[in-house]
């Protein structure tokens, strides 16, 4: 460790009252063996918007339609919130950008840490790489919904949704290339639309529209997809809520430029879990109540039912093309946040050298301390990855569920490493005043400030890994029972081929120069 990091260590440890709380984040960092180049300019309240934003499960609903369902919800809701405690447990004791790959190299056995952790950070960028870009895809094909709607003799091309899909990103390279405090404030100024968003749609869907039964919303199941079972229809109908809550760890990979890190970013990712899932389960139930002619909705020419549900229930194509604006500007809004984390990720990856060109990829510009190279190239994959749409409009779903996948498996592994190392008591409860290395690979191993003690820790840590299990088996899964080119899910070629592409990587070059988390020289 080198002397730098134990003189910061130790003087924030003994002089605690004299240090501002951004001086013992880095002391922190510095115990992981971090440097610290990003400005912290996240607060509590600024990250839980980032949070809360990026999650934007109402939002999701909405766009989902009924195939959800309230069971269908209920539980996603259940297994995401032990996820994410799970996740806050990781993100309390390590608050790194790195996130997944780093707390597989603190939690895993030294004979696998390496390729573990390699395979995991892979995971993260694949989930986060898709992750973004079907936020930007799905803006795209809304405002497209929207011109639809307003136009009725446009007749949308999928080239149009491609080009509409490159001005969000565009969008969303403006604000994160600014630095300094504009992107926390964007944050916060976003957390406002979307609850206040929440009540515009809300209120006036519940007050206009015809009222269903609560026998035909709690009772009757829907199986589109023609499955030879109800239970199979309903695992494979709730890919659409467990997508309405992607992004989870967010916060996570923007750790390194929020104060407090280790208690700000569980608080916010608790909170957002919360905060999305209540009112993500309100607007389902208006949803389902309000949705009139399910049939006609689901024909709609707009390519999205909602539209049609507001339409009905408003009578005003000018009422239904506010209310679905305010879906589409957070969707928008939803794509800077989601790039913001998707670069860090990538950034922390590349500062461990895992990425190829990683010596690029990890520089960061002194003038705003924002990691440019790493937004452009992952803005720059986005826009690739929008050709696809060109030529296969099912995109959507297979970018979606390698979202899914990805992420989920990264946080399968974290998690399955966490289980085994707290049943076997590998991690302290306390932690020393020295200014030794914690939490990081080889290190000692101690828990931070949030933390699920005993029994409950363990239950809970075992539903998340069973829910995220189902969750990644069914996001493989085609929409309908019968096959074709147009229903088929090619996602699982996607995920695993980026896995066997970063394995070959691995044996020619990442397996001489990636090592794990590094230990940086201040």
């Amino acid at each position: 460790m080198p002397s730098q990091y134990s003189k910061q260590m130790s003087t924030g440890m003994q002089e605690i009252g004299h240090v501002s709380t951004k001086e013992l984040d880095d002391a922190n960092l510095a115990r992981m063996g971090k440097r610290p180049v990003l400005k912290r300019n996240f607060g509590l309240m600024s990250i839980l918007g980032f949070s809360c934003t990026i999650l934007i499960t109402w939002e999701g609903i909405v766009v989902g339609g009924p195939a959800g369902a309230v069971y269908g919800f209920l539980f996603v809701w259940a297994g995401v919130a032990a996820t994410f405690v799970v996740l806050s447990e990781l993100a309390s004791m390590a608050p790194t950008s790195g996130g997944q790959y780093h707390w597989c190299s603190m939690l895993a056995p030294r004979s696998c840490m390496k390729l573990l952790s390699y395979l995991t950070g892979w995971l993260t960028v694949i989930g986060w790489q898709a992750t973004f870009a079907t936020s930007c895809y799905l803006v795209g094909t809304l405002i497209q919904g929207l011109v639809v709607l307003t136009h009725s003799n446009y007749e949308p091309k999928d080239w149009h949704g491609t080009l509409l899909f490159w001005a969000v990103v565009a969008f969303s390279v403006v604000i994160n290339s600014v630095g300094g405090k504009v992107l926390p404030r964007f944050e916060g100024m976003i957390l406002v639309l979307h609850i206040l968003g929440f009540f515009a749609i809300l209120i006036p869907l519940t007050y206009m529209a015809d009222h269903g039964s609560a026998k035909e919303v709690f009772t009757e199941f829907l199986n589109l997809g023609e499955f030879p079972s109800q239970g199979l229809s309903f695992f494979v109908g709730t890919v659409g809520c467990i997508f309405a809550f992607a992004g989870g760890d967010a916060a996570v990979h923007m750790s390194e430029e929020i104060t407090n890190a280790s208690t700000a970013v569980p608080t916010s990712i608790m909170l957002s879990v919360l905060i999305n899932g209540s009112m993500g389960f309100g607007m389902l139930l208006a949803m389902l109540f309000c949705s009139g002619d399910l049939e006609k909705a689901l024909e709609s020419s707009t390519g999205y039912p909602f539209m049609s549900i507001f339409y009905q229930a408003t009578g005003s194509i000018a009422g239904t093309a506010v209310m679905a604006s305010i879906v589409t500007t957070m969707g928008a809004t939803t794509s800077v946040g989601m790039l913001a984390s998707t670069s860090r990720q990538f950034w922390s990856f590349a500062r461990d050298r895992g990425i190829p060109g990683w010596r690029v990829w990890s520089k960061v510009t002194k003038s705003n301390a924002v990691p440019l190279y790493s937004v452009l190239v992952t803005s720059v994959i986005a826009c690739l990855l929008a050709l696809i749409n060109i030529g296969s409009p099912v995109a959507f779903n297979d970018l979606c569920s390698m979202s899914i996948s990805g992420l989920y498996l990264s946080y399968m592994v974290v998690g399955g490493l966490l289980l085994w190392r707290r049943c076997t008591g590998g991690i302290s409860s306390t932690r020393s005043s020295d200014s030794a290395v914690v939490n990081t690979a080889g290190a000692r191993l101690v828990w931070g400030p949030f933390h699920l003690p005993g029994i409950w820790g363990i239950i809970i840590n075992a539903w998340a890994l069973i829910y995220m299990t189902i969750a990644v088996f069914f996001t493989f899964w085609p929409t309908s029972w019968v096959v074709d080119v147009q229903t088929m899910n090619f996602s699982v070629v996607g995920t695993v081929g980026t896995i066997i592409l970063s394995l070959f990587y691995y044996i020619f070059r990442a397996s001489k120069v990636y090592e794990g988390p590094i230990m940086e020289q201040a």
